[in-house]
C-alpha cells in the first residue's frame, strides 16, 4: 500500500497558524489603506512598517506566550500602541558615527579578548527579550526564534509568489 502523496497537513502547525493570522492582518491593512495611494517615500515607509508589524505580531501570536521572545515581541507591540496615543513621533535621520582608526583598533582588540562575552551581548540584542534570559534559555530561545523567522520568510515568499502570478 502506497502512502498518500499529499498527507493532510497539521492544522495546528506553526506555518498554518502564522499564515492564517498574517493574511487576516494583511486584509485589515488593505482595507484601511490611505486614500491617496501615494508612492512617496514616506508612504512606502509607512506601508513597510505596517506589513513588518503585522508579520512580527502574527509570528509572535502564532507561537503564543510559551516562548519568552514572543512575549517580548507582543509586549513591545502593545507598548508602542499605548505610547502612540501619548507621544508624538519625531522622525530623525540616522547619524553616522565617526570613529578614529585608534578607536576601531581598540574595539577589535577587545573583541579578541572577550570574544564570547561580546558575542553573547550581540545575541542578547538580536533576540527579543534576550537581555533578561540566562545563557541556556537564550540559546534555546534563539534556536526557536531563528526557526520561526525562517518559517516567516518562507511563508511570506510563498504568499508573494501566489499573489504575483
Amino acid at each position: 500500500m502506497n502512502p498518500p502523496r499529499n498527507p493532510p497537513s497539521n492544522p495546528n502547525s506553526l506555518k498554518r497558524r502564522f499564515t492564517k493570522v498574517f493574511l487576516k492582518a494583511l486584509k485589515k491593512i488593505y482595507r484601511h489603506k490611505s486614500k491617496t495611494s501615494s508612492s512617496s517615500p514616506r508612504e512606502i515607509w509607512r506601508r513597510y512598517r505596517r506589513v513588518k508589524l503585522a508579520a512580527d505580531a502574527s509570528m509572535a501570536f502564532s507561537v503564543g506566550t510559551r516562548r519568552l521572545w514572543s512575549q517580548a515581541v507582543l509586549w513591545r507591540i502593545r507598548s508602542q500602541a499605548r505610547n502612540r496615543a501619548f507621544v508624538k513621533r519625531i522622525s530623525t535621520s540616522l547619524r553616522v558615527k565617526k570613529r578614529s582608526l585608534k578607536g576601531k583598533k581598540l574595539e577589535e582588540d577587545h573583541d579578541l579578548i572577550d570574544g564570547y562575552d561580546n558575542q553573547e551581548i550581540k545575541l542578547r540584542k538580536l533576540v527579543p527579550g534576550g537581555a533578561a534570559m540566562d545563557i541556556c534559555s537564550l540559546l534555546d530561545e534563539t534556536a526557536h526564534y531563528v526557526k520561526c523567522l525562517t518559517t516567516q520568510v518562507n511563508m511570506m515568499r510563498r504568499i508573494a509568489e501566489i499573489y504575483s502570478t
